[in-house]
């Protein structure tokens, strides 16, 4: 049975058909906001997946070029792989969602999210989560919905609810917030060093929109929700909980976890697992699920501790942070290095410059192929957590880590016209036990630094946990989490920032939401760390940005010329473009508003090359100087060429001040000459003379 229903939100209609397609999906629902189009469908399997201890939940968002009238690129001329964006709005969409399904729940769900056209004014990324959120209230799978959606942008300091693509790209704030009906479930912002009391406005005011789209939902979800489905649970015995502590106390538990060294708890627990595993050989049922009762034994046993005692894993206080050590200039010739650990975790940052021309292009949901000139690039290798296991590349967590580190910087990159570079920086997993990506911030920060590129403030990040009990204001706020505290915990804050404000922030939380007294705490905590990190700790290995970028670096300058001339400096086929190139081994760029920008290692060469662009540019006038080569006698004069493409002749009676009766007199082919330009002659040509270049010029 079709069903249409609308509501207004933040001053466009947003309808929902549900019925009119996808009937053999769990649940679907075609959202139309604007002019923008997302097919939303969630389906699960009948039956549990075998063999695994995780709920298998899939996040789909498509990109469909037809969406924005777009043919693919490529041979095949089809939609490829999933792009960052697509990667990184998946993310998005699964982090609030997963912790509303029971955590017992092992059936194959996938959420997919297909954009069918794009209307710049409305972003299909919200459509996508409000859409994904939508169908799976009104399936059958269970789900302790609804939850909704909303994103906040800022431009002149006025915030703007739900921006169109403009305006989220361009302006202050980008930020996502997710909420059930009592509490906000997810938050993920990029912002331009915006104070805390502001993000927390602005998160809050999301919060109150989600309530409008909950009722909504709701609305929906009386009318054509399906009853939710029985489901095989995959909860652990009880019977089994009670057998493992009479083998491995509590006590012995907590003696076997809580200690600072990842690999000495790590032996303890296999050492544990050994002894439990011959106790319960002849029980299949109970060795199926072994390791995951475990896993939940350590789980209790470290919250207990935390939220009652308020002893940590390692000893610290809830807010300490690990010891700390940063350094620069660690890896010889690139061209910008630092180190920056934390306890067990620690990123090495290698920073490379390079021209404008290699800015990262990206063809996505957009009129126009957009770029990216500051790219950051994160890397997780299996030895980074002492495993085995061979590198197929970035998945969907690396790219994630990476894109927010980049977000944590941008803000406080200089202008092109300030530093005409590309800038990538890839932060190599060193060591990894909790908040990576944080640590990735800290040393891309430096990094940055030691390479030259004059970045306006120093950034740093910290990452807050949190372990709850019974009531909304039993709870413990950690500082600097570790491994352990993340997995056992039930919360994942990740903030960065300058001194002045906040530049992103990622939440992610495993329980049915935050209060806001936990939301505010948590800004407030790692707003401290972050200051401390950056002060004592950051500055110590480098204050400040260096001058210069390294003696390995490329050396650019830009100059403008009328854009008129463009076509003068590039010359037929590129010819003149190039024989500047291959006379100094500069690489040239120009775009078409007439800025060109001249790279190098060679400072004189890049001279010489700018030099030559001038001249090639300069309209001849009475009284100039210039350098030239011959190029061609002829028996009334001699050529002489100023820069590639550009000649101008030398009468024989302007050559020398005596009279000669042959060029070749006093020129041969290849000659360095100075000229000065007489101006017109009598035929309107532009006149030129050796004979008449002042004294006081080098000859």
């Amino acid at each position: 049975m079709y069903k249409s229903y609308s509501m207004e939100l933040a001053g466009r209609t947003l309808t929902v058909d549900i019925g009119r397609v996808c009937a053999q999906a769990n649940g679907a629902a075609l959202l139309r906001y604007g002019d923008t189009t997302v097919l939303s469908t969630a389906t699960a399997s009948d039956k549990p997946r075998d063999g695994i201890d995780f709920f298998p939940l899939s996040v789909e968002f498509e990109e469909k070029m037809y969406s924005v009238g777009k043919i693919p690129g490529g041979f095949n001329k089809r939609e490829g792989k999933a792009s960052e964006n697509a990667i990184l709005t998946s993310r998005v969409i699964d982090r609030p969602m997963r912790p509303l399904f029971p955590k017992d729940y092992r059936n194959d769900v996938t959420l997919n999210n297909m954009v069918m056209s794009v209307d710049p004014e409305c972003r299909p990324e919200l459509v996508a989560m409000i859409g994904a959120a939508l169908a799976t209230h009104i399936s059958d799978i269970p789900f302790d919905g609804p939850c909704a959606m909303t994103q906040m942008g800022m431009v002149d300091g006025e915030l703007i609810v739900n921006p169109s693509q403009e305006q989220w790209d361009n302006g202050d704030l980008m930020l996502t917030v997710a909420s059930t009906k009592e509490k906000v479930i997810m938050i993920e912002a990029g912002a331009n060093i915006i104070p805390e009391d502001k993000m927390i406005e602005a998160i809050y005011k999301c919060h109150e929109i989600n309530q409008t789209i909950i009722a909504f939902i709701e609305k929906i979800a009386a009318e054509v929700g399906k009853k939710k489905h029985e489901y095989t649970s995959c909860a652990i015995p009880e019977e089994l909980f009670e057998a493992i502590k009479q083998i491995v106390p509590p006590a012995e538990m907590e003696e076997a976890v809580f200690t600072d060294e990842k690999q000495v708890r790590e032996e303890n627990i296999r050492n544990i697992t050994a002894r439990l595993e011959e106790a319960f050989a002849d029980n299949e049922e109970w060795m199926a699920v072994l390791g995951e009762a475990i896993y939940q034994y350590q789980k209790k046993t470290v919250r207990k501790m935390i939220l009652k005692d308020h002893k940590r894993p390692d000893g610290r206080a809830i807010d300490q942070i690990r010891p700390l050590a940063s350094e620069v200039d660690l890896i010889p010739r690139v061209h910008g290095s630092a180190m920056f650990t934390r306890g067990q975790t620690q990123i090495c940052d290698v920073v490379t410059l390079a021209p404008l021309s290699e800015v990262q292009k990206i063809d996505g949901l957009d009129a126009n192929v957009t770029t990216k000139r500051y790219m950051h690039q994160y890397n997780f290798p299996a030895y980074s957590v002492g495993e085995t296991k061979v590198s197929r590349g970035p998945g969907r967590r690396e790219i994630g880590h990476g894109a927010l580190a980049e977000r944590a910087l941008v803000p406080v990159l200089p202008t092109e016209e300030e530093f005409p570079y590309a800038i990538r920086a890839v932060s190599e997993t060193f060591e990894s036990n909790g908040s990576t990506s944080m640590a990735s911030t800290c040393a891309s920060c430096m990094a940055l630094m030691a390479a030259g590129v004059p970045i306006k403030s120093m950034v740093a990040g910290i990452s807050c946990g949190l372990v709850t009990g019974d009531t909304d204001d039993d709870f413990v706020l950690l500082t600097d989490i570790q491994g352990l505290e993340d997995f056992f915990g039930d919360m994942d804050f990740k903030v960065t920032g300058t001194h002045e404000g906040i530049t992103a922030i990622q939440m992610d939380i495993k329980i049915h939401g935050l209060t806001r007294e936990i939301v505010e705490g948590a800004i407030a905590r790692t707003r401290d760390a972050r200051l401390y990190i950056m002060d004592e700790v950051m500055s110590k290995a480098i204050a400040e940005p260096r001058k210069e970028v390294s003696q390995y670096a490329p050396k650019i300058e830009q100059i403008t010329i009328d854009p008129a001339k463009i076509g003068d400096v590039v010359g037929q086929k590129g010819k003149t473009i190039n024989e500047i190139i291959a006379r100094t081994g500069v690489k040239i760029d120009i775009t078409d508003d007439g800025a060109v920008s001249v790279c190098g290692t060679d400072k004189e060469m890049i001279a010489k090359a700018i030099e030559m662009i001038q001249t090639i540019v300069t309209d001849f006038e009475e009284g100039q100087i210039f350098k030239g080569t011959v190029v061609s006698i002829k028996e009334f004069g001699a050529f002489i060429e100023f820069a590639p493409g550009k000649e101008g002749m030398v009468h024989i009676s302007k050559i020398a001040k005596e009279r000669i009766d042959h060029v070749e007199d006093v020129l041969t082919l290849g000659d360095k000459v100075t000229v000065v330009c007489l101006g017109k002659d009598k035929m309107g040509r532009t006149s030129f003379s050796i004979k008449d270049v002042p004294a006081n010029i080098e000859q």
